[in-house]
């Protein structure tokens, strides 16, 4: 077994049990993309096993803080078997689930989600490339699937030295899947859709919309980075009159379409712009229109910490023309997907926005993924989806 040894006062961050080391944190040692390593503190202490990426600015993420672990075959299975048990236990209102989340269930790089009977994953790390039979192997043994698309074809992926990869790791067949997700069904496409196919982790949030969409009777919403309609099905379930969803994607407006008349609503009732939502807002703004509940669910504009500021900027923006374009007691869902963008800072810039637009507005509810997307209170990074439900000030 290879040795990674530490700089002085390097270990702290794995004495914590934090499962990253950052290329600069190394004073000795190396192996090959993937290897298991014992990582040693300064003095020669044990602190983890890890795998080894000799292109990632992370160069081990940790698989196990425990000396006497063997990293084999038997360790991931038992690390898959237990993701999905607790998957089992959770109140998730839907068969299209989140089964491992990477580094809160003790998988670092690892994505599974379940669509049905289908299973697509991505594997984002040298370490769970190494491990991809195995890994493979135990999640249809532990879910009884007999399908596992693969979509490891994120940018991600090349910062660990791996080419992009997509299809069939196990089985064969159509890529199409539809779940049922609280009282409505969504479609998604594994091989063609974003990350996986589908935003499992706005899930809850979807629901909710809904529910204040009632509360408040939200007759006109628009939805912003749409995709294929989520949150605008939840709108209409909810009783708005009529929903606007704006993304720049064809394809996914098509399936938003499909999704109305998939869940029995009016075609009416649905509007769909294929268009840049920043200049979309800015001409609604111009043309007078006004709407009763706005979404916002942009991308990532943040990947990590260095591109804050400039994201920063982006996110003030939007939420400054859509906290305008809201009617006075309007509903504000907005949201950042961005590793780079605290919850804290989110909140900072949202009221900057309101600033800029002369607007106060009332906190309903801080937002956050859906419980099958867990974090753990080792790894605080893992909390990348932050969002906040707001009533704009009555006039």
């Amino acid at each position: 077994m290879k040795t990674i040894r530490l700089r002085e006062g390097k270990d702290r961050s794995l004495l914590r049990r934090h499962p990253w080391v950052f290329h600069s944190s190394i004073a000795k040692g190396g192996a090959d993309a993937g290897e298991t390593v014992r990582v040693e503190a300064a003095d020669g202490r044990f602190l983890a096993w890890g795998a080894f990426s000799p292109s990632s600015l992370i160069r081990v993420r940790a698989w196990s803080f425990v000396e006497t672990d063997k990293i084999d075959a038997a360790h991931f299975e038992r690390r898959v078997q237990r993701a999905v048990a607790l998957r089992t236990r959770l109140p998730v209102a839907s068969n299209g689930v989140r089964l491992v989340h990477g580094e809160a269930d003790g998988l670092p790089g690892l994505v599974v989600d379940r669509y049905g009977e289908l299973l697509c994953a991505q594997f984002g790390s040298a370490g769970t490339e190494r491990w991809k039979a195995v890994i493979a192997d135990a999640l249809l043994a532990a879910t009884g699937c007999e399908r596992l698309f693969e979509r490891s074809d994120s940018g991600s992926r090349g910062l660990e030295g791996l080419p992009a990869v997509a299809g069939w790791l196990r089985g064969s067949g159509a890529t199409e899947a539809t779940i049922t997700e609280h009282d409505w069904q969504l479609t998604l496409d594994v091989a063609e859709g974003h990350k996986t196919g589908f935003y499992l982790d706005q899930r809850d949030n979807r629901a909710l919309l809904g529910r204040w969409v009632r509360h408040f009777g939200c007759q006109g919403v628009l939805n912003c980075y749409s995709y294929t309609g989520g949150f605008s099905v939840a709108a209409l379930a909810g009783g708005a009159a009529h929903v606007t969803s704006v993304d720049s994607s064809a394809p996914a407006l098509a399936r938003v379409q499909a999704h109305v008349a998939l869940n029995g609503f009016d075609a009416a009732r649905s509007t769909v712009v294929d268009a840049d939502v920043n200049q979309f807002l800015r001409d609604a703004l111009k043309s007078g229109a006004r709407y009763d509940c706005i979404v916002l669910d942009p991308p990532k504009f943040a990947p990590t910490a260095a591109h804050a500021e400039r994201a920063a900027r982006a996110y003030k923006d939007i939420n400054r023309l859509a906290l305008r374009l809201l009617e006075p007691g309007g509903l504000l869902f907005t949201f950042s997907c961005s590793g780079g963008i605290g919850a804290e800072l989110f909140h900072k810039i949202v009221a900057g926005a309101g600033l800029d637009a002369e607007v106060n507005a009332a906190i309903l509810q801080r937002l956050e993924a859906s419980c099958d997307h867990p974090t753990t209170i080792e790894f605080p990074e893992g909390e990348y989806l932050k969002g906040l439900a707001l009533l704009k000030a009555a006039a």
